[in-house]
C-alpha cells in the first residue's frame, strides 16, 4: 500500500511528449515543470501537483490504493480542463516496475491508456504514457517524465 512512498518530496521534471499523441512521426516537444507529492492515508493515497510554466499549465494526479482489489486507480487532471480524465488502474510488478491500464479518448478517437513507473532509486524515477488504439497488441509512447529530486 506504499508503493508510491518513493514520489513523496519535491522533484524536477524534464518532460517529453509527442506533438500528437497518436502520431510518432509528429516529432517530441521538451519542456520542463517541477513536481511537489504528499502522501495521505497512511502511504495508502497520495496527491501530487506538476506545474509547467512553459506550457501554462498546472497538473494533478491523485493516486487511491484499493485495499479490496490491492490496485491503484491513478486519476489525472490539469488547470486546462478542470475535470477528471478517466483512471488507470494497476498496480507493481515483482520487478519493481509499476503498471497501469484504462481507456479514454484522444481526438475523437477511443484509446487504451498504459501509465509505467520505472527506475526508481532515492533520486530519481520515471513515468511514461502510452496509447493503443487497436486492444493492446502495440503501443504509442506518446509522453515520458524523468524526475530528479530537488535539493
Amino acid at each position: 500500500m506504499n508503493d508510491f512512498d518513493f514520489l513523496v518530496g519535491d522533484w524536477d521534471v524534464a518532460n517529453r511528449r509527442l506533438r500528437d499523441f497518436l502520431d510518432p512521426a509528429s516529432g517530441w516537444e521538451r519542456f520542463g515543470g517541477t513536481s511537489r507529492c504528499w502522501s495521505l492515508f497512511g502511504g495508502a493515497a497520495n496527491v501530487d501537483e506538476m506545474e509547467c510554466p512553459e506550457r501554462g499549465f498546472t497538473g494533478l494526479t491523485l493516486r487511491l490504493f484499493d485495499q479490496g482489489t490491492r490496485e491503484w486507480s491513478l486519476n489525472w487532471s490539469n488547470s486546462r480542463s478542470g475535470r477528471l480524465d478517466p483512471p488507470v488502474r494497476g498496480r507493481f510488478r515483482e520487478d519493481g516496475v509499476g503498471e497501469f491500464h484504462g481507456d479514454d479518448t484522444y481526438a475523437d478517437t477511443a484509446v487504451r491508456v498504459r501509465y509505467l513507473w520505472s527506475d526508481i532509486t532515492d533520486r530519481t524515477a520515471r513515468w511514461e504514457q502510452a496509447f493503443s488504439v487497436d486492444g493492446d497488441r502495440t503501443w504509442v509512447t506518446n509522453w515520458t517524465m524523468d524526475f530528479t529530486r530537488r535539493g
